[in-house]
């Protein structure tokens, strides 16, 4: 009888298939701040374009049958035809500390530069110092950086959803003021 890994089950990458859906919804939805607006989208969506996707960028990383995270990317990034956009990475946090995002990551880039992309681009909020140096590890460097200008309705109607302008201000990153039920 094998002896398995000292950490559980060995991980597996698999390409992203739809009876995976509820898995990564799941998780999505438990390590995203699905709260933050306006640029948290997650979403069944979100999820299910990139299954019709012609670039098979998408991958799960399984522990025997559980998801361990996944990785969804495509080439529809839209400054340049010619670049590959690595979308959405998590990994359960059970996992962490194992390697899976890098795997992930680094099969994501692969398929998409296979596919044609000349460069792969993501973004990762600035308060993601995880996420940002995952990325640097495995190659991505910082080329743009981007700030949200937010400018607030006229009338007497209060701030909906969204973020807390003050907070923002204050903070440079988003607080949900409730939740919208997207």
């Amino acid at each position: 009888m094998s002896t398995p890994p000292p950490h559980g089950p060995e991980i597996t990458l698999r390409p992203l298939l739809p009876e995976h859906l509820p898995a990564v919804l799941e998780l999505g939805s438990r390590v995203y701040d699905t709260d933050a607006t306006p640029y948290t989208g997650w979403s069944l969506t979100a999820v299910a374009t990139h299954l019709d996707a012609s670039v098979p960028a998408c991958r799960v990383a399984l522990a025997g049958e559980r998801l361990a995270g996944f990785v969804l990317g495509s080439m529809t990034f839209e400054q340049r035809e010619d670049w590959g956009y690595l979308e959405w990475i998590a990994v359960d946090p059970e996992f962490q500390g194992r390697g899976v995002a890098g795997r992930l990551v680094e099969d994501c880039c692969a398929a998409l530069t296979a596919a044609g992309a000349s460069s792969v681009v993501t973004d990762v909020e600035v308060n993601n110092t995880a996420s940002a140096a995952l990325m640097r590890r495995h190659g991505f460097t910082e080329g743009v950086t981007v700030t949200l200008f937010v400018r607030p309705g006229t009338g007497a109607a209060p701030h909906r959803g969204g973020i807390s302008l003050p907070h923002f201000a204050r903070t440079g990153r988003p607080r949900p003021t409730h939740r919208d039920h997207r």
